[in-house]
């Protein structure tokens, strides 16, 4: 089934470019289904490209999804038009006494800050603490995943003494999890951060299960509450030349810019990317949407505590 998506969305014909089945409003109205209902929160910078990446993943699925985007009040972005802005997104205020069946809240170029410092910190806990009763299952992803494991669980995040970036093997440490439905013995997560989780913290944690690590990069993804939270601190969102952007746009501003291990062909630029993480993307929004959304949600959305 196709994605319902608000009319104009530049998503949708970037995404008609790639095949993929994607449909406006409109159109979505004239089916006579009950959609799940999923809300992004994103607070990356280039808010277009983010949207594109996350619903080329969520869209393959044959769940009909209806999906809606969340901004802060209390921070107005700096490198998406005010347009776009005001057509295609509403403030939490705006959202707040609605239910989702799931919700995504992506990462934000903040995470060298304490947490109590990003000016709009104070929104966000409270997001965090509406999720738990207004959504079925949320995932967090990189800064979003630590400050969400530090507002919950007390886990603190620790700077590294160089930019994790490239993409890393990872490892299912508890491969019989619905989440982990199809995969290989090793994923491949794209990762590009400052700061990073320690294992012991995590494990520590009664509440808390470390369900994927790497030997290279440590904690990759941490679930809760039963499959109702996930926080994945790498970007199996990213399309095929985001780090290759990256990389470049640092290397104009700094002579210090490490090249992204594992990612170009013959760790040479000229190249391109070698697209190692892709189907198992799919494969992890999929699962997630199906078994700990669709599978758990209520019909009646009202239901969700």
């Amino acid at each position: 089934m196709p994605l319902r998506l608000p009319d104009r969305l530049p998503a949708i014909d970037l995404l008609k470019q790639e095949n993929i089945f994607v449909m406006d409003d409109s159109r979505a109205h004239m089916q006579d289904i009950r959609p799940l209902k999923i809300v992004i929160l994103n607070l990356m910078p280039l808010k277009i490209t983010t949207e594109t990446d996350l619903i080329r993943l969520l869209s393959n699925t044959p769940l009909q999804l209806e999906i809606s985007f969340m901004k802060l009040r209390s921070h107005t972005p700096k490198n998406t038009p005010i347009e776009h802005m005001m057509m295609f997104y509403r403030d939490f205020s705006q959202m707040c006494n609605e239910k989702f069946d799931g919700m995504i809240i992506t990462g934000a170029p903040v995470e060298t800050l304490d947490y109590e410092d990003v000016t709009y910190w104070d929104e966000m806990t409270e997001i965090f603490t509406w999720a738990r009763t207004h959504v079925t299952s949320t995932l967090y992803i990189c800064w979003a995943a630590q400050a969400g494991l530090y507002y919950h669980y007390g886990i603190p995040k620790y700077p590294l003494d160089k930019k994790m970036f490239g993409i890393f093997p990872q490892i299912p440490l508890e491969p019989q999890l619905p989440i982990f439905r199809g995969f290989d013995d090793v994923f491949q997560m794209p990762h590009s951060r400052h700061t990073e989780l320690h294992r012991e913290d995590i494990l520590a944690n009664p509440n808390l299960s470390l369900i994927a690590e790497s030997p290279d990069c440590g904690v990759s993804i941490v679930m809760a509450r039963a499959g109702r939270e996930f926080f994945i601190t790498g970007h199996l969102e990213y399309a095929p030349n985001t780090l290759d952007k990256e990389y470049k746009r640092d290397k104009d501003i700094r002579d210090d810019v490490e090249m992204p291990k594992n990612y170009y062909i013959g760790d040479d630029p000229s190249k391109g990317p070698l697209v190692t993480w892709r189907a198992h993307a799919n494969l992890l929004y999929s699962n997630w949407i199906n078994y700990y959304v669709y599978q758990e949600t209520p019909y009646d959305i009202n239901k969700i505590e």
